[in-house]
């Protein structure tokens, strides 16, 4: 995708946040959709249609955690909490328009399909952020998938929050970090032999894609 497309597609999903927080993911139309983006029906075509603005929501709060930390005196798993984190925050101002779009979501298998693939690209680039992208230890299929999985957790708390500093969203991806840590190192990939500690966070066990 070139820089005009993309400049196309950013200003789509701005727009589309802002129009689903008032009607609804469901009520969207691509025009609608150009017109509150301030651009011409024609600028997207052969660029972006409603499906693909929704599938580049996920890429949109992924640059949120760019600013990730790189302290060599932290953990890896406070590194990865942080930027994760970062990307929480910046939904927190477009809640109900990503409610909407969650809830929209469960109704449209292949969006369903095209979130685990956005996940996983999450997840690396929460690996990137975080000074983690080096190929020790684990493979990074293997951690990108687990931070994956984590970040599916977390949101799900998130879509529950209800205090203003995201505690509830906070405990669970620190359990779910946690829980990794404890079962082998982000960089040797050596079994960690200290003894479990208990889970913190929102007890939820349901899957990733069940519907609220």
């Amino acid at each position: 995708m070139g820089d005009h497309s993309k400049t196309i597609m950013k200003q789509g999903v701005e727009a589309a946040l802002r129009l689903a927080a008032e009607t609804g993911w469901n009520e969207l139309t691509l025009s609608a959709i150009a017109e509150k983006a301030g651009l011409s029906l024609e600028d997207f075509h052969g660029v972006a249609s409603k499906d693909t603005i929704a599938d580049a929501v996920e890429g949109y709060f992924d640059k949120a955690m760019s600013e990730g930390s790189f302290d060599a005196d932290e953990t890896p798993r406070t590194r990865l909490f942080d930027v994760i984190m970062m990307r929480f925050e910046a939904m927190e101002a477009h809640r109900d328009a990503l409610v909407s779009l969650m809830k929209w979501r469960q109704t449209q298998p292949v969006r369903l399909l095209n979130l685990v693939t956005a996940r996983q690209a999450s997840a690396e680039w929460a690996l990137v952020c975080a000074g983690l992208d080096t190929s020790e230890g684990l493979p990074k299929p293997v951690k990108s998938t687990a931070i994956a999985w984590a970040i599916a957790q977390a949101e799900r708390a998130w879509r529950k929050e209800d205090s203003a500093d995201l505690s509830r969203t906070m405990a669970r991806l620190d359990g779910e970090l946690r829980k990794m840590e404890e079962r082998a190192s982000w960089i040797t990939g050596r079994r960690n032999k200290t003894r479990p500690q208990e889970p913190s966070g929102d007890a939820e066990t349901t899957t990733e894609h069940q519907p609220s």
